[in-house]
């Protein structure tokens, strides 16, 4: 199978074009530009079309109008500038229609760095817009997963008529790795007949959210309700690595996952039985994968490069059965495998003493 050393953000967008998206609208920011450097020059191979946009805010609601026509369509920033689209993605939400959006994400808060961060985690998760709604957030930590999960971003956004966010770090942005692009097998999707393509032959399709009448507008909120249970109940995706016979648990995604991985098997040299679960979905978040393991689990270390944000969803995810720290670094640094490793026995000291 043919192997291609690529960039990650390289990656991303060629398995977009594979996967069939033909329009893409973006601003370029620093660093996930080379994403929109490859949209503009691999798209018109494919009958595409590429638009610089004059800003986010109109990337975005350019995305919003595509995707009312039907047609695969992403876009791409950082940060800030995924701060700018967040009105339009809760109307495309509202809307239910399909979207993929890529952050690859760099320190905060305002302009802050261009180092990786995950500090963007509350606002893919809870969403960053007004009103109640949802995004899938999927976290790769491979170049590999970039591609993978890039091409389910797209089946996953047809099958719900949902925005979908891939949200990486700066790191996995930039790092090149080989990747292979399998063949996929063909998901059964459902028809676009809501689409605004003609309403020759049918009746005419109208996308909107807005209601006058407050019935409406709850029985509109209790049907997306719903819809957020059906994907959270299947769609829950994690990783467990040494988790068999682990009295301890390292949380992280994303480039933290990689580095908690390494510790992990430096603490197994020692003796310490810690394990890692490494949420996939951060929405949803992968509940279930924490259940399975409860009753047996003495702490969780929840090792991010924010304030502490993923960690109140380890909280949740565990009912505050054990405790749960925090092993962190912000602004653009990043942990070495040894620094997680001490700060996980200064947190729990009994898991050494009990080698």
């Amino acid at each position: 199978m043919k192997k291609y050393l690529l960039k990650g953000n390289e990656a991303i967008a060629e398995a977009a074009v594979r996967a069939g998206c033909r329009l893409f609208f973006g601003y370029p920011i620093t660093p996930s530009t080379e994403i929109i450097e490859y949209m503009a020059k691999h798209l018109p191979a494919v009958n595409g079309t590429f638009v610089q946009a004059e800003s986010e805010v109109s990337a975005i609601n350019m995305c919003f109008g595509a995707a009312g026509a039907g047609v695969r369509v992403m876009t791409a920033s950082s940060s800030p500038g995924i701060s700018l689209m967040q009105e339009g993605l809760s109307y495309i939400a509202a809307n239910e229609l399909p979207v993929v959006v890529v952050n690859i994400v760099r320190a905060g808060p305002g302009l802050g760095g261009l180092g990786p961060s995950q500090a963007d985690y509350f606002q893919a998760t809870k969403g960053g817009g007004h009103g109640d709604y949802r995004l899938i957030v999927l976290a790769p930590s491979t170049v590999q997963e970039l591609v993978n999960l890039t091409q389910d971003a797209f089946d996953l956004a047809d099958l719900y008529r949902n925005p979908v966010m891939i949200m990486a770090d700066g790191i996995l942005g930039q790092m090149m790795e080989p990747v292979v692009f399998q063949e996929r097998e063909t998901r059964q999707l459902p028809a676009k007949d809501w689409a605004t393509t003609g309403a020759e032959g049918r009746p005419r399709n109208t996308i909107t959210s807005y209601s006058l009448q407050n019935e409406i507008g709850e029985a509109n909120c209790l049907r997306w309700e719903a819809k957020y249970r059906s994907i959270a109940a299947a769609e829950q995706r994690w990783e467990q690595y040494m988790t068999d016979d682990a009295a301890y648990l390292m949380v992280a995604y994303g480039t933290t996952a990689r580095i908690a991985k390494a510790a992990v098997q430096m603490a197994r040299k020692e003796g310490i039985k810690v394990g890692l679960l490494r949420p996939i979905t951060l929405w949803p978040f992968p509940v279930d994968g924490f259940k399975s393991l409860q009753g047996q689990i003495k702490g969780y270390l929840s090792v991010e490069l924010s304030a502490g944000q993923m960690i109140e969803d380890v909280r949740l995810a565990t009912n505050c059965s054990a405790p749960v720290h925090l092993c962190n670094r912000q602004g653009g640094m990043v942990p070495a495998p040894e620094e997680v490793l001490e700060r996980f026995k200064e947190v729990f000291p009994a898991a050494a003493a009990a080698v």
